[in-house]
């Protein structure tokens, strides 16, 4: 071969490796496949799962695809309940469980993951799965199901243990651990494996320090009357087809366990330990006590020093606090007491022993006060605002006539005036009063009516009317003061009170006070009335608004709840039902066996628009459990990865729901069927068909309501 055919032979091989390196290297959009949308399988377990005569303290268990196992410490639990926490890890296919306590014999052992395993990489929950397995010659295998919801709100109680005693005593709840032991999943389901034939007792908690019995400080749900768990055999008829497209049914045995409607739902006693939790003194006229909790008790206070020394509070003071009695503020109201820089008292009240009950005991406190010390450049300060203060109170006066004496302080001190202020802006709602505050108690409970001008305007002229009645309709809160009138729509008032009209009981008064206002016209406003079916008791509906909180509250009445003023908007509703009848929710108490007060919500938004008079027709047992509280403002939402599930038509299904759509709408990750049923005017509450052995059957609440 020539040199010239070398070199061509050469370029053109060059020119070849070129394109094969180009091809090697382009980037190509991969062809993919159907998304996974399936949890992982379990394909065996060592032990397998029911096995017998079990010694070994380590478990394997292997899947189909790799997995992971997330939120140990709070999803997957141990039956019975385990000192030492368990070691659980997933590597590749295989979750792997360590039980660190010692093996009891002739006992039935259940992991329970709950909704702890999912796939690694799609991130497909499994949910309620769980292995048992005996150290003894025979298993036990009856199951309890159910839900938990938070009382007051109907939120899914997610990660919360529920638990079972066969011990029927009051106090196995706060003495005993559990016996049998499950945690909900983020839809608060829960099933209770590995249960043997008898009776039990069933609670739900928030067992904050992983002690598995309750203490009077965290969340409880307790079940009213004893379950005695069973299960029936069922024949059941598939139908299996063959790839060439014939049908053919075959029978096979399935076991159905009962009971799979239990409810619970969860409240807190708001039970604390009572103790002196903080004192003080802010100012020299004024003391602060804190104590941890409510009260219905006050404290005994005695002064040890001083010209007043052996006597009570009472004589030098006046106690500002709310109905609770936790916070207290005293104002101390005698010079010969508040002069003293150095006070020594004696509180005697009611604290908590070891033993959880209150019995009175005694703190001597010492309560010190040392005045600031101010720069020259602040005295400076304060001696020109002095100046402008008096000569505006003097100008005031002379311009309303006023030729009266008035003694003013003298330069030396420094003039201070009463604080007086109201929390009404420029609009005023129609059906609210106002409210007016003060920094320091007055001398009366009742602001005189001549000290008060009360005008309205008509066209361009003020006009003046009689004032409303400004009261402090609390007598424990010293600082507070209430309006009430019946406002006209679309009007503007005007409230002045005059200078120096009102006077503490330290002798300041107040500076000029002047607030004008306009109301709101009707047609800023929504009309809603509710006619509730359903009620044999007295109850409240609430009107929620996007946070869940109520934005008013009205009391149910010949089956109508009415709210005639509520701004225009997008709204809730829910319900409680008032059985004490004290216009007021009331939570439970375990000890007292007293049931928290039964809460529905209304299932879709209300939108309320300007001038509109909404009614709307509610009962309240005529929506599914779980299905009630609309998506929009319920909190506790499965945090798993949301995707689409395609149904077999092609089409997806709404979550929220629950109804087919061809738009492309997520999945949770649980595929949960309506758990709980319709109820009826009875307040039975029934439950669905449901998954993890939820099946067909009644609720009835046993009647507590």
């Amino acid at each position: 071969m020539t040199q010239k055919e070398t070199t061509y032979m050469r370029g053109l091989l060059g020119v070849i490796l070129i394109f094969i390196l180009a091809a090697c290297a382009s980037i190509g959009r991969p062809s993919g496949g159907d998304y996974d949308y399936e949890p992982p399988v379990f394909v065996k377990s060592s032990p397998a799962v029911g096995g017998r005569n079990v010694s070994n303290n380590r478990i394997t268990i292997d899947f189909n695809e790799n997995v992971q196992v997330e939120d140990v410490m709070t999803k997957v639990v141990v039956s019975p309940a385990q000192k030492n926490i368990p070691s659980i890890t997933a590597n590749g296919r295989r979750v792997t469980v360590d039980i660190r306590d010692t093996l009891l014999p002739n006992t039935t052992y259940t992991i329970d993951f709950s909704d702890a395993i999912r796939d690694l990489n799609e991130g497909n929950v499994l949910d309620g799965f769980a292995v048992d397995f005996s150290t003894g010659d025979s298993i036990d295998s009856l199951r309890i199901s159910g839900m938990v919801f938070e009382a007051r709100t109907l939120e899914p109680a997610q990660g919360m243990l529920v638990g079972v005693y066969s011990n029927m005593a009051d106090t196995a709840i706060s003495t005993l651990p559990m016996e049998r032991i499950a945690r909900t999943n983020q839809l608060g389901q829960f099933t209770i494996r590995g249960l043997k034939p008898g009776q039990y007792r069933i609670f739900a908690l928030n067992d904050i320090n992983r002690d598995y019995h309750w203490d009077r400080t965290e969340d409880v749900a307790f079940y009213d009357t004893i379950i005695t768990p069973w299960a029936e055999v069922l024949t059941v008829t598939d139908t299996i087809s063959t790839e060439a497209g014939a049908d053919s049914l075959i029978t096979r045995q399935e076991r159905n366990y009962f009971p799979n409607d239990i409810l619970l739902t969860w409240f807190n006693e708001g039970y604390q330990s009572q103790y002196l939790k903080d004192y003080k003194r802010p100012e020299r006229r004024k003391i602060t006590i804190d104590f941890a909790a409510h009260s219905d008790t006050l404290p005994e206070i005695t002064l040890l020093n001083g010209p007043l020394a052996g006597t009570t509070a009472d004589r030098w003071t006046l106690l500002n606090t709310v109905a609770t009695l936790d916070t207290l503020e005293y104002f101390i109201t005698d010079s010969t007491v508040y002069s003293q820089d150095t006070m020594l008292l004696a509180v005697r009240y009611l604290r908590t022993d070891t033993a959880s009950k209150l019995v009175w005991g005694t703190d001597t406190l010492r309560f010190n006060y040392k005045e600031p010390k101010k720069s020259k450049g602040q005295l400076k300060k304060e001696a020109k605002e002095r100046e402008r203060k008096i000569e505006r109170i003097l100008l005031e006066r002379q311009e309303a006539g006023d030729t009266s004496t008035v003694i003013l302080p003298s330069d030396t001190l420094e003039i201070t005036f009463l604080q007086f202020s109201s929390k009404t802006s420029g609009s005023q709602e129609l059906a609210r009063p106002i409210w007016f505050t003060v920094d320091q108690p007055l001398t009366f409970d009742t602001i005189p009516e001549e000290v008060v001008t009360f005008a309205v305007k008509r066209d361009t002229l003020w006009d003046t009317i009689t004032a409303p009645r400004i009261y402090r309709p609390d007598p424990l809160n010293l600082l507070s003061f209430k309006a009430d009138y019946k406002w006209q729509p679309a009007t503007q008032y005007k409230l002045t009170i005059d200078s120096a009209a009102l006077h503490s009981v330290y002798g300041l008064w107040n500076a000029p006070y002047s607030a004008e206002f306009t109301t709101k016209s009707l047609e800023d406003y929504s009309a809603l009335f509710v006619n509730v079916a359903g009620l044999s008791d007295s109850a409240y509906v609430e009107v929620l608004g996007r946070d869940d909180n109520p934005v008013a509250t009205a009391l149910v009445e010949n089956g109508v709840a009415e709210f005639n003023y509520l701004t225009p908007g997008e709204y809730y509703m829910r319900l409680f039902i008032d059985r004490n009848a004290n216009g007021e929710y009331d939570t439970g108490n375990l000890l007292e066996h007293i049931q928290p007060e039964e809460v529905y919500y209304y299932p879709k938004k209300l939108v309320l628009k300007k001038n509109w008079d909404v009614e709307q027709t509610w009962d309240i047992y005529d929506t599914l459990i779980d299905q009630q509280k609309p998506q929009d403002i319920k909190k506790n939402k499965p945090k798993d990865n949301k995707k689409r599930r395609r149904r077999p038509d092609g089409s997806y299904i709404d979550d929220d729901t629950n109804e087919y759509d061809d738009e492309d709408e997520y999945d949770d990750g649980y595929g949960q069927d309506n758990f709980f049923g319709p109820g009826n005017s009875n307040g039975v509450r029934n439950i669905g068909n449901g998954r993890n052995n939820f099946g067909n059957g009644g609720f009835t609440r046993n009647n507590r309501y």
